[in-house]
């Protein structure tokens, strides 16, 4: 006789019987009644046990098969993607700057030919001579001259009468036309005194070749050349940086 054998052991032979198909070996042990299964958690809600009561599940620590890693959502250890970042200055291509300085040119430029084709931007602002002529005229220190039958191209910029320590002068500042400075100063300040002055110790060249009067070519301050009309009662100079000849037509054309 075969020993007996205990009610929950599984038979060796799984033959079954006459006229019906063979069945396989259980996947596990059975549970024990009244005892919860211990089974692995899924994803989905834990299975009940016989009576109502929860199945006790195993904690699993590793992601599920196909999860990265926890949700950045539940675990909020997941950085924040990196915001994009704008290029910077340096890396810039050549075309970008380009525009951009063009962006800053255009305007000036429309501004710098508003300034000079309606505003005469370019041109010298000038003066009317005649009160400071009549100033000096009424003070009667000195005979005045002035100069007559320039050409058009002659504008004047300056004209200032003041008396000063030794007497009073006359100065009338011109604009070539080959765009040169001239000045004409007419005074009874002592010729010494005033050539000291406006020369800054310019020396005399030999007399200068004009009609009318005397008058000495000397040197001048800063590369200039004068001409210098010497007088009992006045000294006439036609000083400035303009070519010899200006200087010539200037003091040519005083009367």
């Amino acid at each position: 006789m075969e020993p007996a054998q205990p009610a929950d052991r599984v038979p060796t032979d799984a033959t079954p019987p006459d006229g019906q198909p063979p069945v396989g070996p259980a996947a596990g042990p059975a549970a024990q009644a009244g005892e919860p299964a211990l089974v692995e958690s899924s994803t989905g809600p834990a299975p009940l046990a016989e009576g109502g009561e929860p199945a006790l599940v195993e904690p699993v620590d590793r992601p599920a098969a196909g999860d990265a890693g926890p949700h950045p959502a539940v675990s909020g250890d997941q950085p924040a993607p990196p915001a994009r970042k704008e290029k910077s200055r340096s890396e810039r291509s050549p075309r970008d700057m380009a525009l951009s300085l063009l962006v800053l040119l255009v305007p000036i430029v429309l501004l710098l030919a508003f300034y000079r084709g309606f505003l005469g931007g370019d041109e010298p602002t000038t003066v009317d001579a005649a009160p400071a002529i009549e100033q000096a005229r009424a003070a009667g220190a000195f005979p005045v001259s002035e100069p007559e039958g320039l050409a058009s191209g002659w504008r004047t910029v300056s004209a200032r009468y003041r008396t000063e320590p030794g007497g009073a002068t006359l100065r009338i500042g011109y604009l070539t036309p080959e765009g040169r400075g001239a000045q004409l100063v007419e005074s009874n300040v002592p010729a010494e005194q005033l050539l000291r002055t406006e020369l800054k110790g310019g020396q005399p060249q030999g007399p200068a070749e004009l009609p009318g009067a005397s008058w000495q070519r000397y040197t001048a301050r800063d590369n200039e050349q004068a001409l210098v009309l010497l007088e009992p009662n006045r000294t006439v100079l036609v000083i400035g940086d303009a070519r010899e000849g200006e200087l010539r037509q200037l003091a040519s054309a005083l009367r």
